[in-house]
């Protein structure tokens, strides 16, 4: 009887294992449940293909119609911006979203990407979405999701430039868990920027005290921006984005 050799029998167990590694659920594309209705007028903007700036991402983004509303109206409307927010979007949900219909028709010159503090938040909850299964997301699975989004814009809207935000500050001090695992994803994502689609902002400082506390007159449930937080957001990257918009 012939014997395998030893380095192709390790070669062999390492590749099965590899082939049957579970993909990351931040890297496996889902639809979010009861989202549909927004999921589809999105669909229907971006079938009318007007919007040359769209601003892609979770509660956060979806917050410029509530508390950003007036920041919206100043800086963004007259740039025929469009807001593709979903509340407790994660990476996954993006993903999904581009492959069913999301940017389909458009043509933007500019999109104002940022995702990811729900994957980490998220973490240790059962995901319906996923069939149940718990939860987790680490920063390098976070990195990966927004990676591939970046990915599928570029192929997608191969003329458009993104600019990639840094995940926002969350939780009240520099101590915060969750607050530091987004500090390493953002670490990883900045590597994305290649000066010439991709452009990488981190804006956080912004929104932080000098001892590195987040305020609840920024943030009032150290998360969502308020009014105050959103003109902030708007003032540190309004230069940046019609910068981008008229190369």
């Amino acid at each position: 009887m012939k014997t395998i050799p030893l380095f192709f029998s390790v070669s062999l167990f390492a590749s099965l294992a590899i082939a049957e590694s579970p993909k990351p659920l931040a890297l496996s594309p889902a639809p979010h449940p009861g989202k549909e209705a927004l999921h589809a007028s999105f669909n229907e903007i971006s079938k009318k293909g007007e919007a040359p700036l769209v601003f892609l991402g979770d509660s956060i983004t979806q917050g410029w119609s509530g508390k950003g509303k007036g920041a919206w109206e100043q800086y963004w409307a007259p740039l025929g911006a469009a807001n593709f927010g979903i509340g407790g979007d994660r990476t996954e949900h993006i993903l999904w979203r581009l492959a069913n219909g999301n940017y389909d028709g458009l043509k933007p010159k500019l999109t104002v990407l940022m995702i990811g503090t729900n994957n980490t938040g998220h973490q240790g909850r059962p995901m319906a979405e996923h069939g149940g299964a718990v939860y987790s997301s680490s920063a390098e699975e976070t990195a990966a999701g927004v990676t591939e989004i970046v990915k599928v814009l570029k192929e997608k809207q191969p003329q458009m430039k993104i600019l990639l935000l840094a995940i926002f500050p969350r939780g009240a001090t520099a101590e915060d868990k969750m607050r530091q695992q987004n500090e390493k994803t953002n670490e990883l994502i900045a590597k994305l920027d290649d000066g010439k689609t991709v452009f990488f902002m981190d804006i956080n400082k912004d929104f932080l005290e000098s001892d590195g506390t987040l305020s609840k007159e920024i943030m009032p449930d150290l998360l969502h921006p308020n009014e105050k937080g959103y003109e902030i957001w708007s003032k540190a990257i309004e230069p940046r984005v019609k910068e981008l918009m008229a190369k």
